[in-house]
Parts: structure tokens; sequence; C-alpha cells
């Protein structure tokens, strides 16, 4: 008798989770947002910070920071480099889950980009900033990028403008790299030579994972966080950010 009375707890327990479950999910745009697109839709008087999405589901929450500020906001953030107390140097398991401090400098995690882009159409933007004050952004059409068992291969729609100009080209279609992982065009290992890990080819002309220095600090400047297109191949940037942005047409008003 106990035991069966426990099986019918254990039972409507479980109906109870299962309903909570489905009443979370069929509001998931309200408790679930996917991106920052989403919270900025919710709430648009939400200011730049750090906030928590669900692009893999309830049960694995990620914390990103949410750009509300910059042309209209709404930009989820992916990649940041602002002041070198992150190491970029990283090996393919780091570079696939994530790492470093989201109020800071930090590395979303392909898996994670992955997920983003797989629920969502997205453009790109990069901004970034010279050691003068000179602020220049990058902007691309659409922005997705495969699975892991296709090298998390990036996808680029065209150049839509940025006084950045376009240093993606050459990385459009290529897979990622890392040091302990060479999917890149070269013969050698471009992740290695350019201390960093991204969609190189052969090799860059971006590298905004590469090390951080003051311009002018160390004479190979093409191993830092370079952008050719607008500063050439010796210059380290002060800052630089990757991120996305639904493209579906925002109706938010602040």
């Amino acid at each position: 008798m106990m035991m069966m009375m426990m099986m019918m707890m254990q039972v409507t327990l479980f109906v109870a989770v299962l309903v909570l479950a489905a009443s979370v999910h069929s509001d998931s745009q309200f408790y679930l947002p996917i991106d920052c697109d989403d919270i900025y839709r919710h709430d648009n008087t939400s200011s730049s910070g750090v906030f928590t999405i669900y692009p893999g589901g309830p049960t694995t929450p990620l914390h990103v920071h949410c750009d509300m500020d910059t042309d209209g906001g709404r930009w989820t953030v992916f990649q940041r480099r602002i002041d070198g107390t992150e190491n970029f140097f990283r090996p393919w398991k780091h570079y696939k889950t994530g790492f470093g401090n989201v109020a800071g400098e930090y590395w979303l995690g392909l898996e994670n980009i992955f997920l983003l882009t797989t629920r969502k159409n997205n453009m790109l933007r990069v901004d970034m900033e010279d050691w003068d004050g000179g602020k220049v952004s990058a902007e691309y059409a659409s922005f997705s990028i495969d699975s892991e068992n296709a090298g998390y291969r990036l996808y680029l729609g065209d150049f839509t403008g940025g006084a950045a100009g376009d240093s993606l080209a050459e990385h459009n279609n290529m897979k990622f790299t890392t040091f302990d992982k060479d999917l890149d065009e070269w013969d050698k290992n471009c992740a290695q030579h350019f201390l960093g890990g991204f969609w190189y080819g052969k090799c860059h002309s971006a590298n905004p994972t590469g090390m951080y220095a003051p311009h002018g600090a160390i004479a190979y400047g093409s191993v830092t966080n370079i952008w050719q297109t607008w500063k050439g191949t010796n210059y380290s940037l002060k800052t630089i950010a990757m991120k996305i942005r639904s493209i579906d047409t925002c109706t938010c008003t602040r």
C-alpha cells in the first residue's frame, strides 16, 4: 500500500513538472529569451550589460553581454576585447564552450554561437577602437556558422558598410582553427603562428582573437588583434567586439 502511494505521488509530481515546463515553453519569449533581441523586445528600457539567455533551452542558461545602445541596440556580443585581461590563445575545447568574463573580455563559445545562429537569422557588426580614440565599425548582412562536425564553418552575407572596411572577406567560408586543431587552408597552422583562434584561411586580414598589446609594443604586429582594412596589418587595436542581431524588423521604441 505504501509503495503504491509513493508511486502515485511520483506520477503526480512528474505530471506537474511536465505542465510547468509546457507553460514556460509556451511563453518562451517572456521566460526564456534566446538572445539580446528577445530581451530588448520585452523591455526596451534595458541598458547594456550582462543578461541570461537560453539559446539551448531551459536547462542551459547562458550569461552574455548585451549591447542595448549601439545603432538601436539588441546586439548579442560573442567576442569582446577591451583591456587584455583575458588570454585568447586557447585550445579547441575552450573556443567550443567559451571562456572569459562576460562583464569584461570573453568568447561566448562556438557551440553557443552555432545555437544562436540556428534559432534566428542574424546580421553581424564589428565595433573597434584605436589608441587615439577613433571608433569605427563593419557590418555584414548575415552571419551563421556550421556545427562542430563541419568545423564551425563561417557563412557571411554581403559587407553592408562601416568605416572599418571589409576585413572578413577572406575569412568567409573558412572553418575554425585553434593551435591544437588545424582546419585552415595554409600548409602550417595559422592559429599557432598568429596567436589566436579564428576562421583563418591563408591566414588572415582580421585577427580579433590575437595577442592584446598597445600599438607599437611588439614588433610583429600581425599577431595582435588587427583589422587590416582600417589600420593595416601591424596596428594593434585597443578594443574590438563582434556582435550579432536578429535581422527581423523590430518595432521597439525607446
